[in-house]
């Protein structure tokens, strides 16, 4: 069986200390600008990733064990990454331009 890996970054609020999965390569849009996102509380959404890390700060494997177990639960098979590159993004919107 051949699953797709989702590579996710783990974030902390600062304001609130929730933590949020950040996955760069996966579009929430039409045009690629955001990508996907998901919290325990809200769950999947758009996130302009830049912004998110603007407000955030890294989360340790601990933090985030559990919003990691949820995520996988629901089918995600994760490559946690420290931070997302270029790469990630342009991956992004390359798969916006195949759905076109």
């Amino acid at each position: 069986m051949c699953r797709e890996t989702h590579v996710v970054v783990f974030r902390k609020w600062r304001n609130t200390g929730t933590i949020i999965a950040l996955l760069p390569e996966l579009p929430s849009e039409k045009n690629g600008w955001y990508c996907d996102s998901y919290e325990q509380i809200g769950q999947h959404g758009g996130a302009d990733c830049h912004g998110v890390i603007q407000h955030t700060t890294p989360a340790s494997a601990e933090v985030c064990a559990g919003l990691a177990i949820e995520l996988t639960g629901i089918g995600y098979n994760l490559k946690p990454i420290k931070r997302s590159s270029c790469r990630h993004h342009e991956r992004r919107r390359a798969t916006v331009k195949m759905l076109r």
